[in-house]
């Protein structure tokens, strides 16, 4: 057990020393590489000296990006692109015959330049060097140039052109600005003096004159400016008066064509009033005879509608009548269909057992007489006329008359059936007594005329 604590120990104990061993070699490794890896600035120019290079120089250049250095063997110096601003002050006499004595004041923006053929030139003069003194050796240069400009040029040359005077003194000092590996990127001229006041003569002429001139022009503006306005005002009477005779004219030309627009536009209105009253008879005709023709039409109408009307219920009485007459006529027919049926079958039974006949007519025989009593009963007599006697004989037979006829044609069937009827003639008897007050009812409402 002590012994695993043990090897647990001593393999925490390795593990830690391994760690550390590594992260010092990371941190060995970062500082090497802090140490030995330039990044350059783009506004400073990094000098490597210590290695000779391919082009015999003993230094590179690098402006801007990153470049590995071997500690020890090389050194780094560095050498700033940033203007500077130098002042200028110099006096100095002027040239073109004047020899007035001029002083002229200014700054001018100067670097170090960064062509690769001239940067050399500025690191092997400035290079470790204040920048104090690149300035100096800047101004001094300048000065030497604008003293020889001025020298070259009149005062009213420098005062009137300050742009030729600038680019004379760029011109005048680019060739030993680039001797020095500088570069020069603006000069302004801020102020030009004379101890003589020649300038200020000068000033003071030329003011005169720009203010004569001012004069002049002013007068020669007011002329113009007269003449322009006589012009003008003369122009503006011809004007007005030619508005004038135009407006006159105008006007009598409207006023005559207004005469003639009142003229065209009365007899348009009269010519509108009769067309008017023209259409308005028309239109009163065309409505009289509208109406007259609508009336007519809705007499015709109705008169058609109840022709219409009759003829159809005289058709539609005309359909019924000939269905009922169909149906009646349908119906009769297949009675006698039936009753031809029957009366064959009978005759066919009575072929067959002649003695049916008589049991028959025995059998149908209260039907018979019942029916046939039915019939003198229902034997109406209208207007009857009966001349009497005066004793009601004649009355008395004529009711009896009925009761004869009966009995003949009872006697008839006996004679052909064989049967004796007068039980039956009883029975009918007594029927006919109650037809006879029957009778008597219908023969007092009738007209008897007595003989």
């Amino acid at each position: 057990m002590t012994t695993m604590m043990l090897a647990q120990s001593n393999g925490v104990s390795a593990g830690m020393i391994i760690g550390a061993v590594l992260l010092a070699l990371v941190v060995a490794f970062c500082i090497l590489v802090a140490k030995i890896m330039l990044v350059g600035n783009p506004s400073e120019m990094l000098i490597i000296s210590g290695k000779r290079q391919k082009d015999g120089l003993g230094y590179r250049t690098l402006i801007g990006g990153r470049t590995l250095v071997i500690p020890i063997i090389e050194k780094v110096s560095r050498l700033s692109l940033r203007n500077m601003q130098v002042q200028l002050d110099v006096s100095a006499q002027a040239g073109g015959g004047t020899m007035v004595p001029v002083t002229v004041s200014g700054v001018a923006n100067v670097k170090v330049s960064s062509d690769p053929g001239e940067r050399a030139n500025a690191i092997e003069r400035f290079l470790d060097q204040p920048a104090i003194e690149l300035q100096r050796v800047s101004r001094e240069t300048l000065e030497g140039g604008l003293r020889a400009v001025i020298g070259k040029m009149t005062p009213e040359e420098i005062v009137e052109d300050r742009d030729k005077f600038v680019s004379t003194v760029m011109h005048e000092v680019s060739d030993d600005f680039r001797k020095l590996g500088l570069l020069i990127d603006s000069v302004n001229i801020q102020n030009v003096q004379d101890s003589q006041q020649y300038l200020e003569s000068i000033s003071r002429k030329a003011t005169a004159s720009v203010l004569a001139a001012a004069r002049k022009s002013e007068a020669e503006e007011a002329s113009l400016a007269s003449i322009r306005e006589a012009q003008a005002s003369a122009a503006a009477r011809q004007a007005a008066a030619e508005r004038d005779a135009e407006a006159k004219t105008a006007e009598a030309a409207s006023r005559q064509s207004a005469e003639q627009a009142r003229l065209v536009a009365d007899k348009a209105i009269a010519e509108s009033e009769n067309e008017l009253r023209i259409r308005k008879a028309e239109l009163a005709q065309q409505a009289a005879i509208k109406e007259t023709a609508e009336q007519e039409a809705a007499a015709k109408a109705e008169e058609a509608r109840l022709n219409a009307t009759d003829v159809q219920a005289a058709n539609a009485k005309r359909d019924v009548a000939h269905a009922k007459a169909e149906g009646e006529a349908a119906s009769i027919l297949e009675e006698g269909r039936a009753r031809a049926a029957a009366i064959d079958l009978i005759g066919q039974a009575i072929q067959k057992h002649p003695d049916a006949l008589q049991v028959m007519l025995l059998e149908l025989m209260p039907s018979i007489v019942d029916n046939v009593a039915k019939s003198v009963n229902n034997i109406a007599l209208g207007e009857v006329t009966v001349f009497d006697s005066g004793k009601g004989d004649a009355i008395a037979g004529a009711a009896m008359g009925r009761a004869k006829a009966l009995g003949e044609t009872l006697g008839m069937l006996e004679s052909i059936v064989g049967v004796d009827f007068r039980q039956l003639g009883q029975g009918i008897a007594a029927k006919m007594t109650n037809g006879h007050h029957s009778a008597e009812a219908d023969l007092t409402s009738a007209d008897v005329t007595r003989g």
